[in-house]
């Protein structure tokens, strides 16, 4: 049996390349592999830095779907369904909406593969695809063994992800994340991610991919004990309750981390408590956080969104500045995105404020609008401010400022990638700005949006 598996792109204006900043390895395919019995041959397409070969013989394809590449999935989906090639699609937006994926594939996966895809792949070979595959509970982690022979020959940046964990125990309203796992976290036997860990030996970084490595912290921490022995350079992602637990910071710092994304969202506390996470300013809040992260040389990327209801013109430079005060490493400024499913989407919904029925798949939506009316703005207002943002953030001066940070330039390594990275993201500023979702050059009528913005059934 023959597999291909394919990683889509966001989308492509015509007769341009795909931007090529941040282009990170897609896990979830390798795992997908991993998962994949050794008698079946597989082949792998990474959509943003290559052509698909849709004529090449195969019996099945895997396409994982996010929804900013749902409209390109769909796309890629249809050429290869027109050549009578059975198509299964998995990943978060089949699990949020897996009746209107299930209009573009011959099979959806809702939930986690794990203990689904080998029954997916003696279906498909049998030639008795089932509409759906659902996953009825969490599965054990123990299984997963991400096949990276897969990513040979691809030009991927030199970090290596892995995932510890997977799920959060927060219930943030915009949150895709806990609105699938049901606020739930599975973590894998620490024994299997060490092992993974050391065949990553020619990394110069590892970015644990959790969607939040404080999710269970007892466990965190005995596997922080152990990682330690590695001595690698590692990254992720984490929630800033994690910055009030020193012992938790020295073990991370012990075990060799450079870095934590942590997503402060809002300086306002009005909007945490919209958002669910008014646990942002407990126990001092974010000076108190700051101050002890600061204490252990903890590098920071920090996130916050624009758009919820208490947000205002002024909202953007005050956060810009408290970025900049601060001397974040990086820092994003993003407008709020409400994906289907979500609390977010459907209290916007009820309150009639989504300005497309299913934005991801509008014609008229690109990359960077925002697809409900804000509170007290305009959606081009908040647009407009979080591009000014991310310009101020990022101008060369105050690079060259927050360069000097002594945190910034505390690990020589990181001090050095400081002005790679920044200088991607000066650049980055207003380059994705109305990019449009899905392929501008494909021709067929699969995509084609009624009034209303829905899509015709295929």
């Amino acid at each position: 049996m023959r597999l291909t598996l394919v990683h889509p792109c966001i989308g492509r204006r015509v007769d341009q390349p795909y931007i090529r900043l941040w282009q990170m390895e897609p896990l979830p395919a390798a795992a997908i592999a991993g998962l994949t019995p050794p008698e079946v041959e597989v082949k792998f397409y990474d959509d943003r830095m290559e052509r698909i070969p849709f004529d090449e013989p195969t019996d099945l394809v895997g396409i994982g779907v996010e929804t900013y590449t749902a409209k390109r999935a769909y796309q890629i989906a249809s050429e290869y369904r027109k050549r009578g090639v059975p198509v299964v699609m998995g990943g978060f937006h089949a699990s949020l909406c897996p009746e209107e994926v299930s209009q573009y594939a011959d099979s959806v996966v809702v939930g986690e593969a794990e203990t689904l895809w080998e029954t997916v792949l003696k279906d498909a070979e049998r030639k008795t695809l089932k509409p759906y595959y659902r996953a009825d509970s969490r599965p054990s982690l123990a299984r997963l063994r991400p096949d990276r022979s897969i990513f040979a020959g691809k030009n991927y940046l030199p970090v290596g992800l892995v995932e510890a964990g997977r799920g959060c125990h927060f219930v943030c309203d915009f949150c895709a994340i806990q609105t699938v796992f049901n606020h739930t976290q599975n973590r894998r036997p620490a024994d299997d991610i060490l092992t993974e860990l050391e065949g990553l030996r020619d990394k110069p970084l590892i970015f644990f991919v959790d969607d939040n490595i404080t999710s269970n912290m007892a466990q965190a921490k005995e596997f922080f004990k152990e990682l330690k022995k590695l001595k690698i350079r590692w990254v992720s992602q984490a929630s800033v309750n994690a910055a009030h637990d020193e012992e938790f910071l020295h073990l991370i710092k012990e075990s060799g981390c450079q870095g934590v994304l942590i997503g402060f969202e809002s300086l306002n506390p009005d909007n945490l408590k919209k958002m669910n996470k008014g646990f942002n300013t407990m126990k001092g809040g974010y000076e108190k956080a700051l101050a002890n992260l600061r204490k252990f040389n903890i590098l920071l990327y920090i996130t916050f969104v624009f758009g919820y209801d208490d947000d205002t013109q002024s909202s953007f430079k005050e956060t810009a500045d408290f970025a900049l005060r601060h001397n974040f490493y990086i820092a994003a400024f993003n407008h709020l995105t409400p994906f289907p499913a979500t609390p977010l989407y459907k209290r916007l919904e009820s309150e009639g404020r989504l300005l497309y029925d299913q934005w991801w798949l509008d014609d008229r939506y690109s990359y960077n609008m925002l697809p409900f009316q804000p509170a007290h703005m305009t959606p081009e207002q908040v647009q407009r401010g979080c591009v000014q943002a991310r310009a101020d953030f990022y101008s060369w001066s105050n690079i060259w400022k927050r360069s000097l940070d002594p945190v910034n330039r505390s690990s020589l390594s990181m001090w050095f990638h400081y002005y790679g990275i920044n200088a991607m993201f000066h650049r980055e500023v207003r380059q994705r700005d109305f990019y449009p979702l899905g392929d501008q050059s494909f021709t067929g009528s699969l995509l084609k949006v009624r009034e209303r913005g829905e899509p015709i059934n295929w």
